[in-house]
């Protein structure tokens, strides 16, 4: 499976590395809201969340599916508006001021994209317009629990309150937390985006995509670029709409995630992490045997790339690949007893993840592989 980005023709000039406040912010949230993901953050994530005021730290939980999850495109606004070049802002404020600009339509459906549904990696309708997109968001929201989806309906009848409110989050992220790590990381990644750029120009897109990890390569013919992702996905760097390009942000907190954006409209955006931490070594071996035997076959190691990411229920995990519920179910089965697995009931939905505190101790190949 991978995400592929069509690059024929593409100058060298329009390939654009540089870091972005407020993909960091964002990328920051996501590690306080998932913690499991990020075990070489733990104290960080720890420290920071046991700060947080409780006012804070309740209106983070009403918008987190903006950052748990999933990661919402909005995070990185410049790669929908023209006239930015596909160049972050130098600033929160600046990244902020580009996200004001999105129309309601783009912002919304972006916002509300909550399990990398179909319809909006090929560019359906927005929720806003189109009674099934609304009704499909709802209920993805629905399946969330309550407080999500009391914010999705606030958000669809009033986008621009709420709008407005998610920017004050950001700021007041800001000033508690964010406006510190900031500074301690942003001359690291501008040295790093820097270092990138002098690789592309004086050894080739290659190396470059080499250089930012294994999981990305360039075709041999030099027409794509191709990410090794959950899911297949296809998008275009010439999009005149948007202005032609790619631009590759690096994250300090981001590892083990690699994110692209590709969705119709947007310009092509690769988020990827600049360093791998350490992580705990094994568990006994013959746990350790259990866990891989559940995981040999090709199908349970698909699902685990989806509940690494969120909770799903049985038939969404059906429909995202293409079996049968009795199958999941059974799948599901092998993975929970070898300890991989949670379980919990929310109303009428039964939701299945998978407990990366454990994973993490199968070792950070496999962490970054289920988490890319």
């Amino acid at each position: 499976m991978s995400v592929t980005i069509d690059i024929a023709g593409l100058p060298p000039e329009r390939l654009v590395f540089g870091p972005s406040p407020l993909a960091e912010l964002c990328a920051s949230l996501h590690a306080l809201a998932e913690p499991g993901h990020h075990p070489g953050l733990h104290g960080w994530t720890t420290a920071t969340n046991a700060s947080l005021k409780p006012d804070l730290a309740d209106r983070l939980c009403e918008a987190d599916f903006l950052w748990s999850s999933t990661f919402s495109d909005i995070s990185m606004p410049f790669a929908a508006v023209p006239g930015t070049h596909g160049r972050p802002g130098a600033t929160l404020s600046e990244d902020l001021d580009i996200l004001d600009r999105l129309d309601d339509d783009i912002y919304v459906n972006a916002a509300l994209e909550i399990s990398c549904t179909q319809r909006y990696s090929q560019g359906g309708p927005s929720p806003l317009s189109d009674p099934a997109a609304r009704a499909e968001a709802l209920e993805r929201a629905t399946a969330r629990g309550p407080r999500q989806l009391a914010f999705a309906r606030r958000l669809l009848e009033d986008p621009p309150t709420v709008r407005a409110w998610i920017r004050r989050l950001f700021e007041d992220c800001a000033e508690v937390f964010f406006d510190d790590l900031w500074q301690r990381v942003r001359v690291q990644l501008a040295a790093d985006a820097r270092h990138k750029a002098e690789v592309l120009r004086h050894k080739g897109l290659a190396e470059a995509m080499a250089q930012i990890s294994a999981a990305v390569s360039l075709e041999a013919d030099g027409s794509r670029i191709s990410v090794d992702k959950i899911g297949s996905g296809r998008t275009t760097a010439l999009d005149p709409t948007v202005g032609a390009g790619v631009t590759f942000v690096p994250s300090s907190v981001g590892w083990p995630h690699l994110l692209v954006l590709h969705a119709p409209g947007w310009r092509p955006v690769v988020q990827y992490p600049v360093a791998a931490p350490e992580l705990p070594g094994p568990a006994a071996l013959d746990l350790l045997q259990r866990r891989l035997d559940a995981l040999a076959h090709p199908m349970r190691m698909r699902m685990c790339r989806y509940l690494a990411r969120a909770a799903f229920t049985t038939s969404e995990l059906a429909a995202a690949n293409g079996i049968t519920a009795p199958e999941v179910s059974r799948h599901v089965a092998v993975l929970k007893k070898a300890g991989l697995i949670t379980t919990r009931r929310r109303g009428r939905y039964v939701l299945h993840q998978l407990d990366l505190t454990v994973v993490a101790r199968l070792g950070s190949d496999f962490l970054e592989g289920v988490l890319r």
